[in-house]
């Protein structure tokens, strides 16, 4: 019976390994710094990082409350007092917060159906809830003086005392009918962008 030869095994030509192995580590080589550009592209620039925060807060009184706005003042004049940087803007119905008085002079009709609809100062806004035809503000003002509680008239001099920045909103106060002389001393105008240079860059934004 007649057997076939056994294959003899062949040794490689070292320097056909040596080869192989550069061109294979080159090849891996090759792949990776192809994954690694997109990887590298996505990251983040130190100049496109979000910018630092200031010690600074931002309320935005929206509210004609005298609950609402009184929780207003009270976070301002406690950031203030907290050695923060505060900015109040007020806006529609929040602008009776910082007014001092109502007049009609040289302004239209509908501007003075406004006034009249209108609080003319903090001492007059109504409250949230239970408001009772205008007696539930005199009866929170009552119990507020009897547990020595600053009412809103107090908060909003308390507020300039700090040195909160009160910002009135210009567009409302054209809607509104408000002229700047019915507003109280040392209030600054503007607009949204006035409120969103703070905003953006502060600790603390709030909408009441």
């Amino acid at each position: 019976m007649s057997r076939h030869p056994e294959p003899t095994a062949t040794v490689a030509d070292p320097a056909l390994i040596e080869y192989a192995e550069r061109l294979v580590t080159a090849k891996v080589a090759e792949r990776l710094d192809a994954l690694n550009g997109p990887l590298s592209q996505a990251e983040p620039s130190p100049s496109t990082t979000a910018p630092q925060l200031a010690n600074r807060a931002t309320v935005v009184a929206f509210s004609g409350d005298m609950d609402k706005l009184m929780a207003a003042f009270i976070i301002a004049t406690g950031a203030a007092a907290l050695g923060m940087e505060v900015s109040m803007y007020f806006t529609f119905w929040g602008l009776a917060a910082i007014k001092k008085r109502t007049s009609f002079r040289r302004k239209k009709v509908t501007e003075k159906l406004m006034g009249l609809m209108l609080p003319s100062g903090p001492a007059t806004v109504g409250t949230s809830k239970m408001n009772l035809l205008g007696m539930g503000p005199a009866f929170f003002r009552y119990v507020m003086k009897k547990k020595n509680v600053q009412t809103l008239p107090d908060l909003v001099a308390l507020a300039r005392q700090t040195g909160v920045r009160l910002v009135a909103c210009q567009m409302s106060m054209d809607v509104m009918g408000i002229t700047p002389d019915e507003l109280i001393d040392g209030v600054e105008y503007g607009g949204v962008t006035t409120y969103l240079a703070d905003a953006r860059e502060a600790r603390i934004t709030l909408f009441i």
